[in-house]
């Protein structure tokens, strides 16, 4: 994980031109931002924390993560990360940043709880998540639409306790 850094947004914004990764980073309508919402919106307020995902070798931007909503006063945070190249997914890069940005929540921030949701058909990431200590807490039945089909979003969480640090 690493802060963000000139020329991100540039990269982020040609992912969201990928209607794949949208469909697979968020539930809300697959529309692509521009580099100036981007850009804008990183790190503004208190309650968001936003990280970049790069390549220990290289420093290639991969990906970024997120921990947004933090709720203080009940020590809460939701995660949301995404992988933009396809040849990066399936590689570990996102447990990492996962196990990271826990360690971070639970030590720096000191939060109880993340949560996260993820649509249904999000194999990868259902698994990775689990992989990572989250477990399932509820399921919204075919809240998610794409496609002319209906999808499962699914709730996930892990508290402070439950978290086994990797590093």
């Amino acid at each position: 994980m690493t802060p963000n850094r000139d020329g991100d947004a540039t990269v982020l914004a040609a992912w969201e031109e990928d209607a794949r990764f949208l469909r697979f980073m968020d539930t809300d309508r697959a529309y692509p931002r521009s580099y100036e919402t981007i850009a804008e919106s990183e790190n503004r307020e208190s309650e968001h924390f936003s990280f970049r995902l790069r390549t220990k070798d290289e420093e290639r931007l991969i990906g970024f993560i997120a921990l947004h909503g933090v709720e203080w006063n009940n020590r809460t945070g939701s995660l949301a990360i995404g992988i933009g190249d396809p040849a990066d997914r399936g590689k570990g890069y996102g447990l990492e940043g996962i196990h990271l940005l826990l360690r971070y929540a639970f030590h720096e921030l000191d939060l109880y709880r993340v949560s996260l949701d993820v649509i249904a058909y999000n194999d990868s990431a259902v698994r990775a998540y689990e992989s990572a200590g989250f477990r399932l807490e509820g399921r919204q039945r075919e809240a998610v639409y794409r496609d002319g089909a209906r999808y499962d979003r699914l709730y996930m969480g892990i508290l402070k306790a439950e978290w086994v640090n990797p590093f």
